[in-house]
């Protein structure tokens, strides 16, 4: 049974990632570069001056929503997480290094998309009279489509997010957990995923306050863990970072070289991978982040939308390129054990599971290399459940109301468990199959008001001089 449906849901993911995804991501990036002029690269001073430049892991609580910081770091949270590791190892282990270049590609666009995402979500965003912020793809959607069409896209909208991020998504996520304290430390899986459902239940019974506060301590000291143990990796492998960063501009232009096969499929499964994964990891353009910028007490919707774009830039140009380069630096260079490619019996003991712990064991050693991703790994999909589970509660809250609340909260705890339960493979195809379905009423809401997009780019513009 589960085999079975693992080759449909492939099937399917294999269809919606190789021709749909790929052309509505990078159109839909092509189309807001080109109408705010390029804000990514404009406005990237302004929008790393307004994270930066006020930094504090103490917001406090807000009267309602949360400060700008709080909303980037609970956009970061959902947008680091597995996929920054596990997704990264598992592009570049089925598409080649060439991969991570195609992930830069759609990242560079997506910072255009994910800014209009922010800024929408603000503009159409709504406060109840207790002070509680809704806002998100389904606001602006039927912002843009009046009527029954618009009601429609949007509840098509809330059902694939609720599926993808509060229910599938989570179960990747305690997944990934899961398998790498298996690995590190030799705990069951579901021992881990009783532990999860406990201190994720405590956080969602507080509310976005409490969640608030969480990420915006745990997010900044997560990273810089990270990034930390990566660069004592580069540091102690520095002799081969040039042919690193060579394999990932050859290979993603001539893949069929350390993946085999004809030079036309081995390109397609390079950039299919680099844009299926890129999506699972920076998420712009998939509508998830918009309800995290949607909580921003700002003043104007440009504001966010610029900061939005910086938590892009640190998904993929810091952070998973770091984990890329880890990989590709230790197992892929000339000594690596996939010097040869992803080919013989490594396939048996390599997977995109277990290749960052491999990677970063083969200098920290093997144990303590399984036990540091494992640590990392824990904080990054943790955070991540969190900000999903909000995103995934705001928008059973607009299909069936305030009163829904507790139930979905039940409903994700037990998904949150069954994740640690299920093979590895199954869980990602269906987490793949719903971010993809996702991805098509946002684009169509962000594309028919691209119009009020480009305006807000311009006031701001006009602001600044």
């Amino acid at each position: 049974m589960e085999a079975t449906l693992l080759k449909i849901v492939a099937t399917i993911n294999a269809y919606l990632s190789d021709y749909i995804l790929i052309f509505l991501l990078v159109g839909t990036g092509l189309i807001f570069s080109i109408k705010t002029r390029f804000v990514q690269i404009r406005c990237f001073g302004e929008g790393m001056k307004k994270v930066f430049g006020n930094l504090s892991l103490r917001g406090g609580k807000q009267e309602s929503g949360m400060t700008s910081f709080q909303a980037l770091a609970t956009a970061i949270s959902a947008q680091v997480g597995t996929g920054n590791i596990v997704g990264a190892c598992g592009a570049i282990l089925l598409g080649g290094p060439g991969a991570i270049f195609w992930m830069w590609v759609i990242a560079f666009f997506g910072m255009a998309t994910i800014y209009a995402e922010a800024t929408l979500a603000i503009k159409t965003r709504q406060v109840d009279d207790d002070g509680t912020v809704r806002g998100g793809p389904v606001y602006y959607i039927t912002t843009a489509f009046k009527g029954k069409f618009g009601k429609f896209l949007a509840g098509f909208f809330a059902i694939a997010c609720t599926l993808a991020l509060g229910f599938m998504g989570s179960m990747v996520q305690s997944n990934s957990i899961g398998s790498a304290f298996e690995t590190a430390f030799g705990i069951p899986s579901w021992v881990v995923g009783i532990v999860l459902v406990v201190i994720c239940g405590i956080i969602f019974l507080g509310g976005v306050q409490r969640l608030a506060s969480v990420t915006e301590k745990i997010v900044p000291v997560m990273a810089a863990i990270f990034l930390l143990g990566g660069i004592v990796i580069l540091i102690a492998r520095i002799q081969y970072i040039p042919a690193t960063f060579g394999m990932i501009f050859k290979y993603a232009f001539t893949p069929n070289a350390i993946i085999g096969g004809s030079l036309g499929a081995a390109l397609k499964a390079a950039i299919s991978q680099g844009a299926k994964r890129g999506l699972f990891s920076n998420e712009a353009g998939m509508g998830s982040t918009p309800h995290a910028h949607a909580q921003a007490n700002v003043e104007k919707p440009h504001e966010q939308g610029v900061v939005a774009m910086i938590g892009v830039f640190i998904d993929t140009f810091i952070v998973l390129t770091l984990n890329a380069l880890v990989v590709i630096s230790t197992l892929y260079t000339e000594d690596g054990v996939l010097a040869n490619g992803y080919v013989g019996s490594i396939t048996e003991t390599l997977d995109k599971t277990n290749l960052a712990q491999t990677a970063f064991g083969t200098v920290m050693g093997a144990d303590f290399g399984a036990m540091f991703v494992a640590v990392c790994l824990f904080f990054f999909a943790f955070s991540t459940v969190l900000s999903w589970n909000l995103f995934g509660k705001i928008n059973t809250t607009y299909l069936f109301g305030k009163k829904f609340a507790p139930v979905y909260t039940i409903i994700a705890l037990v998904f949150i468990f069954m994740g640690t339960l299920l093979k590895n493979d199954l869980v990602w195809e269906l987490t793949d199959m719903f971010n993809n379905i996702m991805v098509i009423p946002n684009v169509i809401g962000l594309v028919a008001l691209s119009g009020l997009v480009a305006a807000e780019a311009k006031n701001a513009k006009k602001s600044l001089k």
